[in-house]
């Protein structure tokens, strides 16, 4: 539980520009998601497990289903996935000295992703409804925990364009005359890794709905 097999690319990604701690974080992952939950949210997860063996199905979802459910998924993906990988507007020079443009570029990109992501996350949670019981209990419960948990996960992506500039202002300094290429390379690196992190909750919608032949 306290090994770092798990981390996510963005962590990664965002690690390597630090030097490494002088020591571990101590707690494993339940104590550390514990710290995300209040009495509130803790008092809501129960009422929801507990409403869970009386979910409803409208109907049933053939094969066809999950394998349009994986496609739009990966039209999703290739669609922000290009839209990050598209070079910006102005050329970056190793003249330039403001970071603003790139911040408003990783807010643009963030917006984009956020907007495309909810509305199939959204989709993706009917689908698994008229799916069967048991996966319209994920369903509910995925609703559940986005609920309680996506504020701090966007609370905590937000603060990525300033991971940028420091990285901005450290490749200036280290390399003066060729550090556009450097950075365009790593906020694009960056970007990736966060659609991957965000796409993570998706993915597992998808592949549960691709294994509920096997389960039914």
């Amino acid at each position: 539980m306290r090994s770092n097999f798990n981390q996510t690319a963005l962590v990664r990604q965002l690690a390597a520009w630090l030097p490494a701690p002088a020591q571990a974080p101590r707690q494993d992952i339940a104590e550390r998601l514990g710290q995300w939950l209040n009495v509130a949210d803790a008092i809501a997860l129960h009422a929801a497990l507990q409403s869970l063996p009386g979910v409803k199905v409208a109907r049933r979802t053939s094969s066809a289903g999950a394998g349009e459910a994986r496609a739009a998924l990966e039209r999703v993906r290739d669609t922000l996935s290009r839209a990050i990988a598209a070079p910006p507007a102005l050329a970056i020079t190793a003249d330039d000295a403001e970071f603003a443009p790139h911040h408003q570029r990783c807010l643009d990109q963030q917006r984009r992703m956020e907007m495309a992501i909810d509305a199939l996350r959204d989709h993706l949670r009917r689908t698994l409804t008229q799916a069967s019981p048991r996966l319209a209990q994920l369903a509910t419960l995925d609703a559940t925990l986005d609920q309680m948990l996506g504020g701090r996960e966007q609370k905590l992506l937000a603060g990525v364009p300033a991971w940028l500039k420091a990285r901005f202002e450290q490749l200036r300094q280290s390399h003066p005359d060729d550090w556009p290429p450097l950075f365009e390379h790593e906020i694009q690196q960056t970007l990736l890794a966060e659609l991957d992190l965000r796409l993570q909750p998706l993915l597992g919608l998808v592949e549960a709905l691709d294994a509920a032949p096997a389960m039914n």
